[in-house]
């Protein structure tokens, strides 16, 4: 079963890298197209085709291109009265030859619509009736019996990530625009949160003479495995930080504990951020630096809170 797999995932690369090598300048035109529609990328196969169709279209929705699909039985019963001028269609048909797909042509034609065709042979009718051809033809499929659509449905599937990140490319999506598409999601939430949505606003305080015993206990009262140090009393000007490693280490080094204070465990260039700064670059500087917290302060550079590397649970 192993070596079946494999066999599965070689013929799928392989058929993959052919399409790739014969990529022509059709498929510019495919993304010229729908880059200047002015309405809807409408999406319509049957079957497997249909099933694929439905993910290019959600692709293509969600990374700025307008999209939805439609089941070619139900535009022919009705649904037809999503389409306008405006639009573009892409229809998908390995043979090019399914019947629903083909019904369709007249009336999208009718309408005015551009149409862009996916299928596994050029000269089908629906390759000679199409505005642009995506050849997405495979030598065979995986299937033993080369009859179960494997192959031509993963290259289909393919076709249509290549439109939607060529878009995405010529659009300069950002992410922050993928965030916007996806506001109810992790990646979302990640993406559209600021560092003040989600830093710990109550912060254990020293001052630089607090002895180590109440430093530690400041520290595990505040449950943050750190705490700031103040020279001023205000709790708002940092002059250090103190760390759990930072604790250990003093231990470790020295025998006279009870003359320790916090002037003399801490970092005295601790790393800050805005707290108006997206939380995925904040997140990133602590993974670039390799550290687990940064304090955040306002426009006035006074401190606001701390940002923990593990808030991203908290999305």
């Amino acid at each position: 079963m192993r070596k079946t797999g494999i066999r599965v995932f070689q013929e799928q690369a392989q058929a993959l890298n052919m399409i790739a090598e014969r990529l022509a300048d059709e498929f510019e035109q495919a993304v010229k197209l729908m880059y200047n529609t002015r309405g809807r990328v409408i999406v319509s196969g049957m079957g497997k085709s249909g099933i694929i169709g439905s993910k290019i279209a959600a692709t293509l929705a969600s990374t700025g291109t307008s999209s939805f699909f439609v089941h070619p039985g139900e535009a022919y019963h009705g649904d037809l009265g999503m389409f306008t001028e405006a639009d573009t269609a892409i229809l998908i048909s390995y043979s090019g030859e399914t019947e629903e797909v083909i019904r369709l042509i007249p009336s999208l034609r009718h309408f005015g619509l551009r149409i862009i065709a996916i299928v596994g042979k050029r000269n089908s009718t629906l390759g000679k009736n199409a505005d642009v051809v995506l050849d997405v033809s495979v030598l065979r499929e995986a299937c033993p019996n080369n009859l179960a659509p494997t192959t031509s449905t993963t290259a289909t599937l393919v076709m249509g990530d290549a439109l939607a990140v060529a878009l995405i490319e010529k659009r300069d999506f950002k992410p922050n625009d993928f965030a916007r598409f996806h506001p109810g999601g992790s990646l979302g939430k990640r993406l559209l949160t600021r560092v003040k949505d989600v830093m710990h606003t109550q912060v254990p305080w020293v001052m630089q003479d607090t002895p180590l015993i109440d430093v530690i206990g400041q520290m595990t009262e505040g449950g943050l495995g750190m705490a700031l140090v103040s020279d001023d009393g205000k709790r708002q000007t940092l002059s250090g930080v103190i760390t759990d490693g930072d604790l250990r280490r003093a231990l470790a080094a020295r025998k006279d504990i009870y003359h320790i204070t916090a002037a003399d465990l801490m970092n005295r260039s601790p790393k800050t951020v805005p707290e108006s700064e997206m939380f995925v670059d904040a997140e990133a500087k602590m993974l670039e630096l390799n550290i687990t917290a940064l304090v955040a302060l306002n426009q006035e550079q006074h401190v606001v809170g701390v940002l923990k590397l593990l808030d991203a649970k908290r999305l």
